[in-house]
């Protein structure tokens, strides 16, 4: 499919961008003439939006908390108050939990994975695929993982959440397919390149080129970052037994917890 780049009036919006991925989206998105709009939870989104700037964009930010439905309302009625149609939106904040399920996780920090990946990712594009199908024009990028497509012992409840953005993307991208709006999903691959790995600056960029590259040329996915990742898509990783993928998961995992 051909890769279209914006126009002179071009806004996106970026969540999760006061750092890795979500900063990298957003410096794509400012190097290819968007002009943005990007959120985070942390203080260091005005940092980040200083760093953003360039001659000829601009770029906005605003600190809110995505993981509560409030926060996603106001960030709703920021979007809003720009006075742009939103061209493109990378719904990319996300937390997540490691250990035991069972011995070592606390319920509610469990729960505040799934507000702020599965529930506000929902919410933000409910509101926003209304207003782009009512254009017939919009692109919408989620930040999924391969740990998305296998078992995760002792990250059950990261890695289900990301199934679920994968799997939600897949859905409404197939819904929206006469309506003008693509959906993409951005799955950083490979368990060592995932979310509680600390991923070198030059992975996150590559990760996030890929991902706007994809978004641009409206692919359904893209595989980012580790080459672990890209050759488990490339023998069908998804369609193997859940057993066989899960024990390719536990070396990995094990070493990350000492175990």
């Amino acid at each position: 499919m051909h890769t279209s780049y914006p126009s002179s009036t071009s806004f996106a919006v970026v969540t999760g961008a006061s750092h890795g991925i979500g900063f990298e989206l957003a410096k794509q998105f400012t190097d290819h003439g968007f002009d943005i709009l990007v959120s985070a939870e942390d203080d260091g989104i005005e940092t980040a939006a200083h760093r953003l700037a360039k001659a000829g964009t601009s770029v906005q930010s605003i600190r809110v908390d995505l993981g509560n439905y409030d926060g996603v309302e106001k960030l709703y009625t920021r979007i809003q108050s720009c006075g742009r149609p939103v061209d493109a939106i990378a719904i990319n904040a996300g937390v997540g939990v490691s250990g035991n399920f069972a011995r070592d996780t606390e319920l509610q920090a469990e729960l505040n994975v799934i507000a702020l990946n599965v529930t506000s990712s929902v919410h933000l594009a409910k509101r926003v695929v209304r207003d782009m199908v009512d254009r017939k024009k919009g692109r919408i990028l989620f930040t999924s993982s391969m740990a998305g497509t296998l078992p995760v012992p002792f990250e059950a409840v990261y890695a289900a959440s990301k199934a679920f953005l994968f799997s939600f993307s897949e859905a409404l991208r197939s819904e929206l397919q006469d309506f003008g709006v693509t959906v993409t999903a951005l799955m950083p691959g490979g368990i060592e390149s995932g979310f509680f790995q600390k991923t070198q600056k030059d992975d996150t960029a590559a990760i996030a080129r890929d991902g706007f590259e994809a978004l641009m040329a409206g692919k359904d996915k893209v595989i980012g970052g580790a080459f672990t990742g890209k050759l488990e898509s490339s023998l069908g990783g998804r369609m193997l037994p859940n057993n066989v993928r899960r024990h390719r998961a536990e070396p990995e995992v094990a070493r990350k917890h000492g175990s």
